[in-house]
């Protein structure tokens, strides 16, 4: 007898039970800085930019995890023969502190274990750092995010215990970092299982894709948002809201960006669409950065999903990770003849302290001569 295995083929999903909890939705803040809601990195490298992304770092279930995943980080900060190759910053996508954002969790849950990476860390909230605990005594949406990163200037973070990280400077919960390689814009998604992105934000979307085409040339144009458009995974699955969201700002803008980076789900996957006019632009999930729970991916038949949409027309899933921790790392390249984003996806090392992490992943997108 002859025992046939057959391994499923794993694709994008939408849950066909898909909860409506649109009256989670939080008013932002007020801004920190003036809108266009933009702020300048000053890097002294013209021809290359390295740094790290990661989401979903919080919780209180696997404290190790999470101090395991910034000493990794920080090591390739340390370890590198040449300046230029340092990261220069983190670059976080949410979901910070669970389950409610609240300022007495900052310190366990993000300020103590990334106290020993060394270099800035910026960020764009999550739905937990978002939300707002109904059982706590009255606080803001986004008060302890804003007091850890949205600031005018660097400040003590008076509910860290003995951290020398000041808070940073970011002008808004949805703004943009301008360096010399790279446009990143980062969205802010709300509190909403599959995210919620009102007029005033994406009419503030389209006018930074156009502005980033001015630059589109020597400039990589980066998009980074919280929920994932994209997943395959049992938890979540697509978002909707998001993937109307984005091609909607496309459409009206006439930009479409380098690449997608997104968090929310408790994963890695690497997925690719193919547009009409030529473009290949990656999707990235990035958040398997340390709380408890990872979600695996869904069996595409099984009758609580679905693979049926238009939504999911030449979207390929082209790699995953869906059992281990890990982290990004991304390196911007630009000289003469070159100019590409290059992405490294690492695994940590859970049974080693000093053991360094795993290359799992890498990916290059070419932007020479266009």
């Amino acid at each position: 007898m002859v025992m046939i295995s057959t391994k499923i083929r794993y694709s994008a999903v939408f849950k066909t039970d898909q909860m409506d909890d649109l009256h989670k939705f939080q008013t932002l803040p007020e801004p920190a800085g003036s809108y266009p809601y933009r702020l300048s990195l000053n890097h002294p490298a013209q021809d290359k930019l390295v740094f790290h992304m990661v989401g979903d770092t919080g919780g209180t279930g696997l404290p190790d995890i999470q101090e395991k995943l910034a000493r990794q980080m920080a090591q390739q900060c340390h370890q590198v023969e040449r300046k230029i190759d340092q990261p220069a910053f983190l670059y976080h996508l949410g979901d910070i502190v669970y389950h409610y954002g609240e300022a007495d969790q900052y310190h366990n849950q993000f300020l103590s274990p990334f106290e020993q990476y060394p270099a800035p860390i910026y960020a764009i909230a999550g739905n937990h750092d978002t939300d707002v605990n109904p059982d706590c005594e009255h606080y803001s949406s986004l008060e302890a995010f804003y007091t850890t990163f949205c600031n005018t200037s660097s400040k003590t973070i008076y509910f860290g215990q003995n951290i020398n990280r000041k808070s940073q400077v970011q002008p808004h919960a949805y703004w943009t970092m301008e360096t010399p390689l790279a446009t990143i814009i980062g969205l802010h998604t709300n509190v909403p299982k599959y995210g919620c992105i009102k007029n005033d934000q994406k009419s503030w979307f389209i006018n930074e894709l156009r502005h980033a085409a001015q630059h589109h040339k020597d400039k990589a144009i980066i998009v980074c948002m919280h929920h994932a458009p994209y997943s395959a995974d049992f938890n979540h699955g697509s978002s909707l809201p998001m993937i109307d969201f984005l091609e909607a700002a496309f459409q009206e803008s006439g930009v479409k960006p380098d690449v997608v980076f997104s968090g929310h789900v408790h994963n890695y996957q690497r997925f690719s669409k193919q547009y009409n006019d030529g473009k290949t632009l990656p999707f990235v999930v990035a958040g398997a950065g340390g709380f408890e729970e990872l979600h695996q991916l869904a069996d595409p038949y099984d009758p609580a999903y679905t693979i049926d949409s238009d939504c999911f027309t030449k979207v390929n899933l082209d790699s995953y990770c869906d059992d281990r921790h890990g982290f990004l790392k991304v390196e911007i390249e630009k000289n003469p003849f070159h100019f590409s984003i290059k992405g490294s996806y690492y695994l940590i090392n859970e049974d080693f302290r000093d053991a360094p992490p795993v290359l799992f992943d890498s990916f290059n997108i070419d932007l020479t001569g266009r």
